[in-house]
């Protein structure tokens, strides 16, 4: 038996998945601890999310996939596995199935927890986690023996600095975003299983035996409970992004894939329209250097080995929306990548009584993009690109911009970048459909040299803020 157990922050994951585990002989694969195990080993995959992190970078979707399948293909093909929180995205769950499907496994169930955002709340802001294991305690549902001191370890137990009430309602909103389409895809195949968690430990507890148990037996769920249970979640629709400003100007989206060109073109459209770049990759390293609020939130979960929550990224691009130098326009590049960061891309936007102008996709090629990647370079120093045929810097080896070491990213291999791909098709497919809806993509054409693809861009620009 395969399981998953998900729910918003605040639902007793932690707490159901021990007992689950221990109850039914299951392995259970946090992604989070899977990403410390890797750092920790040195592995290869370890090895590469950890230059992600030191340069400042979020380590992205496919290296964590990869680390799942890495895991999963090493179990014993008898051992059941039980999923924490994952998958967060549809995405994920076709990713899992596939996977899956090539080791003769099925992913059985879903188990979502259900609670109010004022329980969720309630509990987030009340947690407290152990410095050294991160085991949680919460002195009302789940408190440790001695007060403030980890029953495991010893360790003085605090606050995690994202359990303030202000930003526990951010988490829960992305949440929501995110989870409302996972739900659907397995509520679609009967794997859904939807459990009220708002009673202590022990009910829920049973309640998710009690839900399982024809999966236990090697029996099917049943389908009623699952529908009846789904239409008890509150439902939300999607956000849809506002119609283009009347007045010229408006925020710009880029879309194209790695090595597509979109960093060259957005440092382009930004010295014609004299609005500013929005990297989400230097907005991440500006909020570290600086040791902002969310900078110094970024980095506790880089320091406990953890992935960084794409909550976080939505605040900082949130903050810096925010800024006056905004006010006339602004290029987003590498925000959104997916549908959810879309929906809140939207609602930033509608509280700040703006809209987007459009979205450009540049559309480049798997072959040519594989061939472009294996040129680039990078500088050690302030991490600006190159390339060996179409950006070469004036001496060789060498940044123009600081005189740093130029160098070839370990993941910039035709293997890894086809991989890399294959998450941008998966997560771009729905972003764009949702951004089309509302008129607001202009596609070109990202081949030819860089002036040809300038010229294309810079002409759908000046069409959609027109």
């Amino acid at each position: 038996m395969n399981l998953s157990l998900i729910g918003p922050p605040g639902s007793g994951k932690g707490t159901q998945l021990a007992r689950l585990a221990q109850q039914y002989s299951l392995l259970p694969l946090n992604v989070g601890g899977l990403l410390r195990e890797n750092l920790e080993k040195k592995s290869t995959l370890g090895v590469l999310a950890r230059k992600y992190m030191r340069q400042g970078e979020l380590v992205p979707d496919e290296v964590v996939d990869a680390m799942v399948e890495s895991w999963v293909a090493a179990i014993d093909a008898q051992s059941g596995i039980l999923f924490d929180g994952f998958p967060r995205t549809v995405y994920q769950a076709r990713f899992l199935d596939e996977l899956f499907s090539g080791l003769n496994r099925s992913l059985d169930a879903v188990i979502y927890l259900q609670v109010s955002p004022n329980t969720a709340l309630r509990r987030l802001t009340g947690r407290l986690v152990c410095q050294r294991c991160h085991a949680t305690y919460h002195p009302e549902f789940h408190p440790s023996e001695k007060a403030g001191v980890c029953d495991r370890c010893g360790e003085k137990l605090e606050r995690r600095p994202d359990d303030n009430p202000e930003f526990a309602q951010l988490r829960l909103r992305a949440f929501q975003r995110a989870s409302g389409p996972v739900l659907d895809y397995y509520h679609a195949t009967n794997r859904l299983v939807v459990v009220e968690a708002e009673s202590t430990a022990e009910v829920v507890f049973k309640n998710i035996c009690q839900a399982i148990e024809p999966l236990a037996r090697g029996a099917s769920l049943a389908p009623s409970a699952v529908t009846t249970a789904l239409m008890q979640l509150p439902k939300t629709a999607p956000t849809a992004p506002a119609p283009r400003p009347v007045a010229p100007g408006g925020g710009l989206v880029l879309v194209g894939g790695p090595g597509s060109g979109k960093g060259t073109q957005a440092e382009q459209l930004c010295g014609q329209l004299h609005v500013p770049h929005i990297a989400t990759g230097d907005l991440f390293r500006d909020n570290l250097k600086l040791q902002t609020d969310l900078g110094k939130l970024a980095k506790t979960y880089m320091d406990r080995g953890e992935l960084v929550p794409d909550d976080v990224t939505d605040a900082m691009v949130q903050d810096r929306l925010a800024r006056p130098d905004t006010a006339s326009g602004f290029v987003l590049d590498g925000f959104p990548r997916t549908l959810h960061q879309a929906e809140a891309l939207t609602d930033m936007l509608a509280q700040l009584g703006r809209s987007l102008a459009g979205v450009i996709y540049i559309n480049v090629s798997d072959d040519e993009i594989v061939h472009r990647l294996s040129g680039r370079l990078i500088c050690r120093n302030c991490q600006a690109p190159y390339h060996t045929l179409f950006k070469p810097p004036a001496k060789p080896g060498v940044c123009d911009l600081c005189g740093g070491p130029l160098y070839q990213r370990d993941d910039d291999n035709p293997q890894t970048v086809r991989a890399r791909l294959k998450t941008f098709h998966g997560q771009t497919g729905p972003l764009i459909d949702y951004y089309q809806k509302s008129g607001l993509v202009a596609e070109i054409a990202g081949e030819g040299n860089v002036a040809q693809v300038t010229a294309r861009t810079l002409a759908a620009a000046q069409k959609l803020v027109a």
